[in-house]
């Protein structure tokens, strides 16, 4: 069974480790970008800031591999 990441300004992502999920705090574009880079093999699911989702998303192009989700605004 996979797993859930989350990706994002650290105050917003910190509480989802309670659930289990392996938490990236990442802040800027180059932090946002390794912690994607870092991914392990096992992550189904990626839950994304507003703001890691828009870097993701002007760097790759896409954000589709795992799936991924934007935290709502």
């Amino acid at each position: 069974m996979g797993s859930v990441a989350v990706i994002g300004e650290p105050a917003l992502v910190a509480g989802y480790a309670l659930a289990g999920a392996r938490v990236l705090a990442a802040t800027g574009p180059d932090e946002v970008q390794a912690a994607w880079d870092s991914l392990a093999a096992d992550i189904d699911v990626v839950v994304l800031t507003a703001t890691a989702a828009k870097l993701i998303n002007d760097r790759s192009g896409s954000a589709a591999t795992p799936l991924s989700v934007v935290m709502p605004a």
